[in-house]
Formats: structure tokens, sequence, C-alpha cells
């Protein structure tokens, strides 16, 4: 029998043991051709008890790959997987998992959805049902558990979500942007009840890993912030966030934060875009952000008190509904040329200052210009349809080409941004009925 010293170390030991340890994990899948598609190399992280860790980082750059990776729900191309200290061979009990898009059974209500959490632990169904109610309680739905989710809002959904990820006492809790599907006070208020879960330990949780694009939400919660960078993704800094809870946006320790970490990704976003046209590839990954969303934050940007030139967290507010996208949108802008980004701040280019002041015909007509000399495949797809004697091509012609170079995700969204931008612009007319280009 071990003596109360060797107890005490043993303890101590399992506390030092990493919930979830990720050790130069590297991933791709495979293009059509059967050649390798690198998403993420090389990441070595890992998640401590006690404390919510964040994933930030661009579209694409392998956020979700990497949670689902420490999930268990996918095994690594290299590297390897602890969890509690041994290695992950796929889902294992204490991991629980919370998406974006709910994922609820529709025809289920919500106690049985909360309750199929449990099926697989072979609970009897009475303490089942006692478990899951006490969790539907804890989350905030307490009268709802005979409602069915066409019943309830969307943020009452998401709770359904948490509800059914906590009911099977999870020692880890994985997050992949769960509060990015609903509207800014929902998501406000979701976000504040569950840090008041975590801090009151009121659930069992003993780590959380949350992937998020809203840098405000990573700096809210999180103890720690790793930012994933580049294509393939690697870490690119690991930041500490030593501000207690509840914390307040307004503390000038966060905003500090805050700036920090826009000027790190804005820096990485500049130097990624820099050498994709060093290299002159033909395909760039593009976010689902329209045209006309892009007009109005030009538009908005140029106008006082801003004057062509801001700080991204002082504009994402009055610029954007959802502060979330602020990023992403000044991304597109500098990938167009209408705008620069540099340590944090967002400048209107000549070009980007002649589209605010136009009319909307000279701004088609820019925005045409703009389109064809910096987002090489919208060219492509016009000389393609050139060439063709009837100036018409299938939508899969394209797609399959985008698949070359990303995952099947990314080349659909990044479709459906062109043919947006493609339509605003003159460029090419596009059939959804018959899912074909042409020519204009």
């Amino acid at each position: 029998m071990p003596t109360a010293k060797e107890r005490r170390a043993l303890t101590n030991s399992a506390k030092a043991t990493p919930i979830i340890d990720l050790q130069t994990v590297s991933m791709s899948f495979a293009k059509r051709t059967g050649e390798p598609l690198a998403v993420v190399s090389d990441i070595d992280m890992t998640l401590r008890r006690g404390e919510i860790l964040g994933l930030l980082g661009r579209s694409g750059s392998g956020k979700s790959t990497l949670l689902r990776v420490a999930a268990g729900l996918m095994a690594p191309t290299s590297g390897r997987v602890l969890y509690l200290g041994a290695p992950l061979r796929g889902p294992a009990a204490g991991i629980a998992v919370v998406f974006q898009t709910f994922a609820l059974f529709p025809w289920l209500t919500v106690m049985e959805n909360v309750m199929t959490s449990l099926d697989a632990l072979g609970m009897p169904e009475d303490r089942a049902r006692e478990r899951a109610l006490s969790t539907i309680e804890a989350v905030g739905l307490r009268g709802f558990e005979a409602a069915y989710p066409r019943e309830l809002s969307g943020g009452m959904r998401q709770r359904v979500g948490f509800a059914r990820a906590l009911v099977i006492d999870p020692v880890a809790l994985l997050m992949d942007e769960p509060f990015s599907a609903l509207d800014i006070l929902t998501a406000e208020s979701l976000r504040t009840d569950f840090i008041d879960l975590w801090l009151g330990q009121q659930c069992p949780i003993q780590s959380v890993l949350l992937v998020t694009h809203n840098i405000e939400e990573a700096v809210l919660l999180c103890n720690r912030i790793f930012i994933i960078s580049g294509k393939p993704g690697r870490l690119g800094a690991e930041i500490p966030v030593m501000l207690d809870h509840p914390r307040n946006r307004f503390d000038p320790r966060f905003q500090e934060i805050v700036d920090n970490i826009y000027a790190i990704l804005t820096a990485r976003t500049a130097e990624s875009l820099a050498e994709m046209r060093r290299s002159g590839k033909s395909v760039t990954q593009l976010p689902n952000v329209s045209a006309y969303g892009i007009a109005r934050v030009v538009e908005k940007l140029a106008a006082p008190p801003f004057d062509g030139v801001a700080t991204l967290s002082k504009i994402a507010h009055p610029l954007i509904p959802h502060v979330d996208n602020v990023l992403i949108v000044a991304e597109v802008l500098e990938t167009l040329e209408f705008g620069e980004l540099a340590e944090g701040e967002l400048r209107l280019t000549a070009g980007g200052q002649v589209f605010a002041r136009s009319g909307a015909d000279d701004r088609k007509r820019l925005f045409k210009e703009h389109l064809t000399n910096f987002v090489p495949f919208a060219e492509h797809i016009v000389q393609v349809l050139n060439e063709r004697e009837d100036h018409q091509a299938p939508r899969n012609r394209f797609k399959l080409e985008l698949e070359d170079h990303l995952t099947a995700d990314d080349a659909e969204i990044t479709l459906r941004t062109l043919i947006n931008w493609g339509r605003y612009a003159g460029l090419f007319a596009y059939d959804d009925r018959h899912r074909m280009f042409t020519l204009e």
C-alpha cells in the first residue's frame, strides 16, 4: 500500500498530466487526384486542467480539424494525441463536443435529445431522466422538456446542445464556434451563462477547448489563446489572458490584449497574401462575404469618423453587425486591394477610396477590374468560358479544380463567393437551376 507521501505524489502527477495532449500532430486530406492536401502541420498543444483554451485563426486555418482530432473524431495523419496520458484512439468517454449547427434530432423532444447522450452509458431510464432534468435546469431550459427543436429559438436550441454535452459529466468540453450562429444578444447571454456555470463549478468539466474566430469572445472566456496561421495551419503564437472573471470589455487591459491579437493576425494575413502573390498561386480561398457587404463596409470606412483608416477593434461594432466578421471582411478588402492591413489597422487604398465615392455602375466596373486582377480563379473562369464555343461551363468543372487546392467544404464556399462576386461585377452569369456558368 502506498504511503501518504506516495499518494500525494500520485495525485500531484495526475493533476500535472494534461487532459488532452497533441504532439507534433499533422492532418492531411486526399485530393481527388489522390495527392495529400495538408491542413495542419506539426501542432503541439496541451489542454490543461482548470483552463479554457482558445483556438483562433482565419477561415480555413485548420481550427475545426484540430478540434476533431483532439476529440478523437479524426485520427491524425502523423503525430499522436494523448487523453489523460494514454493514446486516444477514437471517441472517448469523458470528451464531449458542442458544434455550431446544434445537431439536434428534430423528431425528439428536448428531454429525449438530452437523454440520447446517456443511451450509450446503459444508465437505467429513471436515473437517466433524473440526470437529464437536472442538466436541462442547469442550462436554463426548465419547463421546455417536452418541446421540439422547431419550437425553440436558436439560443434555446444551442442550450439543448450544451445540455446534451454536459449530461454525460465530461472531463473535457470541446466547442466548435458554438455561439457564431446566434444573434449578438443571444450569443452574449449564452456566453455569460456558460462562464457562470464554469466559475460556479455547476458542471463537472475540468477543461474546455474553444474554437472561434471572434477575438473578443476568446479574450472574454479563455485563459490561454493559441493563434493558428498559415496554410497548412501551424501554431503561430500563444497568448496568456491574465484577467479575472468576469471580464470587462472596457478594461484597458482587455482592450490591449484584443489589439495585440488583431495585430498578430493581420501581420500573418498580410504575409500569407504576399507569399501567395509571389508564388503565383491561381487559387485563393475565399470566405462567405457578399459583394454588397463589401460595398457597405468600404462606404462606412470612407466616411467620418474613420475617413479611410481605423483600428479593427474599434470598427467591429459600428461597421459590421456581427463583431466576429470584421477580420474576415478586412482580409477580403486586402485580397481585392481595396484595403491594406497592418498592425491591427485597416486602411482604404486609393482604389477603395474611389470605390466608396463612385455610383452603382462605376462601383461594379471597378469591382470587376479588381476581381479579375487580384483573384486569379475569377479570371480563369472567364478564360474557360471564352474558349468554349457556347461560352458555357458546368459548375462542377470549377468545383473539381478548386478541390485540387482546397478541402471540399472550402472549395464549395469559395465557389459560392466567386459566383456572388462575378454576378455583382457582371463578369459572368450563373444559372443555379442548371448549375451552369455563362458569359454575360
